[in-house]
């Protein structure tokens, strides 16, 4: 029997503390693309529709994909941008009610938008609304995902990636696609089931490289081979939202003995409070962070310098001065840093021509007081460009993405990549396709928490990881909570 299979790709991580909305042109900067042209786009990439298809094309399902749009990690999704998208999905739904035997989207899981906290539960149950009850669906999410009840209740198969850097999306819209088609064979009716402790957040972020998730992951997929097991996800939670529902969930997809596998989720998630105070990664002021790279000797690969508080995978806004006014200072050789967002300055030099001398006041115009204010500089100008680029890496080969109108710009011997969209950096062709190579570099100072990691650790010789003080700091504390629940680590200390 051949089924016909709704599917569509949905997400943005909301950063309630942003003053940047998500507004509908924040998901054309990053693409928009609708039925085939998205999946001729993104089938052959590390994405949930690939893995999807992966399992639907020789299962000979008809695929009807909707739309696949994303954000970058910003403020709350406006009403006018959440309805223009999910109205596609639910138009789509509409128009193939009678024939729709499943749905698969691929989602993020801490979507927060203007008018709700819960972006994922109100397009499920748009979702819902047209197809009934009884039509099977699955989603995605990313394991910073903000879990909600709502999701577990409306969507049968809800599966996270087990990786942080994010390798395995594509995996993950494999296992769920598979378990999709079993359940419209009417060979298994799965549910899943949702455990959590009142945290903002996993203490060490998600981390799957090394810390206590190495293991809680290999106890998920061992568990996974139980009778009646289809799938687990750990999810560490997106701090940055202030909602009711914000923190860290494990969720086991599966058929009877529900009390034995409500067990196994409770025992996970307790291990996370458990474990809440241990952290596996070292924050280094910038003026640490400036000094280890000032007296680094680069044998083997580059000092990575990652700064976690202007992560604009995160929603910080990646125009924090304060590490590349340290790098300035301290008159850092053979460096390169990037990204620098700032619109107003990328617009500007685009105008000037290479091997000029310019000046400008670059960076902290958003918020000057997190991060740091704007740096006058005079530099020489390296190049301009378009900003379009094909990632090659382990997350985003074959992707193609944009910075938008860019520029490189030298100021004493660190090269300086100016965009004007915001994107965290985890891929190496972000520097080298306007003319950067990182590996050949003493110093590579960039914007990232973890995704960087992927891409860059291979090449590094030493990676450092600094907090600037900008909105994406790992001190939660220094955040202005309204909605959260109470009490809440690390809020309140317990």
């Amino acid at each position: 029997m051949s089924f016909t299979v709704l599917t569509a790709e949905f997400s943005h991580e909301s950063n309630t503390f942003s003053r940047c909305p998500a507004d509908y042109a924040a998901f054309t900067d990053r693409g928009i693309s609708l039925g085939e042209e998205a999946i001729a786009a993104r089938a052959e990439a590390n994405t949930p529709i690939a893995g999807f298809l992966d399992i639907g094309r020789p299962a000979g399902w008809k695929v009807i994909h909707a739309i696949s749009a994303a954000a970058q990690p910003s403020g709350p999704v406006t009403r006018d941008a959440f309805d223009r998208i999910a109205s596609v999905i639910v138009e789509t739904a509409k128009a193939h009610a009678e024939k729709i035997n499943g749905v698969l989207l691929g989602l993020h899981g801490a979507m927060v938008t203007e008018f709700c906290e819960d972006g994922e539960g109100e397009l499920l149950e748009r979702v819902r609304a047209v197809l009934g009850p009884d039509v099977p669906i699955g989603v995605t999410l990313d394991p910073h995902a903000n879990v909600t009840r709502k999701m577990t209740e409306l969507a049968d198969i809800v599966i996270s990636y087990k990786t942080y850097p994010h390798v395995d999306m594509r995996e993950i819209g494999k296992l769920a696609a598979g378990i999709m088609q079993r359940t419209m064979k009417g060979e298994i009716r799965p549910v899943t089931l949702r455990a959590e402790r009142p945290m903002l957040e996993e203490v060490n972020g998600g981390r799957t490289d090394i810390g206590p998730m190495v293991e809680r992951i290999a106890k998920a997929k061992a568990y996974e081979k139980q009778a009646g097991v289809f799938a687990v996800s750990v999810n560490g939670g997106f701090g940055n939202a202030d909602i009711h529902e914000v923190g860290p969930t494990v969720l086991v997809t599966c058929e009877g003995e529900r009390e034995k596998h409500q067990a196994f989720a409770e025992a996970m998630v307790e291990d996370m409070w458990q474990r809440r105070f241990e952290k596996v990664t070292d924050f280094l002021s910038v003026e640490d962070a400036v000094a280890e790279a000032k007296s680094y000797v680069a044998t083997k690969g580059p000092l990575i310098i990652a700064d976690y508080a202007d992560n604009p995978g995160g929603g910080g806004y990646g125009d924090a001065t304060g590490l590349l006014k340290g790098m300035i200072a301290a008159d850092l050789k053979d460096a390169c840093f990037g990204p620098m967002v700032d619109p107003e300055v990328a617009a500007e030099l685009r105008k000037g021509q290479p091997g000029s001398t310019v000046s400008v006041r670059l960076g902290g115009k958003v918020d000057p007081e997190i991060g740091g204010g704007p740096l006058a500089l005079t530099g020489t100008l390296v190049s301009v460009s378009d900003g379009d680029y094909t990632g090659d890496g382990p997350m985003m080969g074959g992707l193609q993405a944009s910075w938008g109108p860019c520029a490189v710009l030298r100021v004493g011997d660190i090269e300086i990549l100016v965009t004007t969209i915001r994107a965290q950096m985890n891929d190496l062709q972000q520097f080298r396709a306007f003319g950067i190579d990182p590996a050949a570099k003493r110093v590579v100072g960039l914007k990232s928490m973890q995704h960087f990691r992927a891409a860059f650790e291979p090449i590094a010789g030493k990676v450092i990881v600094c907090d600037s003080g900008a909105l994406c700091t790992p001190d939660l504390g220094k955040l202005p909570y309204r909605k959260v629940r109470r009490p809440i680590f690390p809020l309140d200390k317990r």
